[in-house]
């Protein structure tokens, strides 16, 4: 999911962005009421995989988000390489465990390892490296374990999506070992940025949108 060379210097560019909006929201902040005020972090860049209308600027269910704190792209494995994979117990050379029944596959067509599930409560800092940069806040659960979330300053889900990284969730259709990456069409990647994953044959497939995190809030 990390840029190329090509495109190295225009995320540069959006990144330097972000800061500056993170340097804003703190200068606001100041002004705000005690109990309000959050200041901004800069990170290692995550990555969040959000589920939502890509029109909404708010909505429910990010207890079905996930967070990878590391790139997953380089970390993955391609599918060519499926078959080292399972040689090796299902243990990448990034040292994550590949899960049969629950797996990932991103744009270039690398299996990768499964986001951290939930996305924890708190203000981070988005962007789709794009032209937006924006402050998700994702609310604690409430009493039924939904999630309420909302982006800022009118900002759409679609806004901070990074249309350049896909990823999809591929689950059995039909039962224990109906759904593989040795089914997955190789010839299918990379994939279209904005467009949608491939199927799988004998998989169900979720698709999800792709949140470029660059800070966080910290309760002051």
């Amino acid at each position: 999911m990390a840029p190329n060379r090509a495109t190295w210097k225009k995320s540069s560019a959006f990144l330097a962005i972000g800061l500056l909006i993170v340097i804003a929201t703190v200068a606001q902040s100041i002004a705000a009421p005690a109990e309000d005020r959050t200041k901004f972090r800069r990170i290692p860049v995550q990555y969040i995989a959000a589920l939502g209308d890509p029109d909404a600027t708010s909505g429910t269910g990010a207890q079905f988000w996930g967070l990878w704190r590391k790139d997953p792209g380089p970390r993955g494995v391609l599918l060519a390489n499926y078959d080292k994979l399972v040689a090796a117990g299902g243990i990448a050379p990034a040292r994550w465990a590949l899960d049969g029944s629950d797996w990932w596959l991103e744009e270039n067509g690398a299996i990768m390892e499964q986001p951290a599930f939930s996305l924890p409560d708190g203000k981070y800092v988005v962007t789709g490296n794009r032209e937006v940069v924006s402050v998700l806040t994702v609310h604690p659960a409430d009493a039924d374990g939904a999630q309420h979330w909302e982006l800022e300053d009118g900002a759409t889900l679609y806004d901070v999506t990074h249309l350049r990284c896909r990823s999809a969730r591929y689950t059995p259709a039909k039962g224990n070992g109906s759904c593989s990456p040795a089914n997955a069409p190789i010839s299918a990647f990379p994939v279209t940025p904005g467009a949608p994953m491939p199927p799988v044959d004998g998989c169900n497939k979720q698709d999800y949108t792709v949140l470029i995190v660059i800070g966080i809030g910290v309760e002051r």
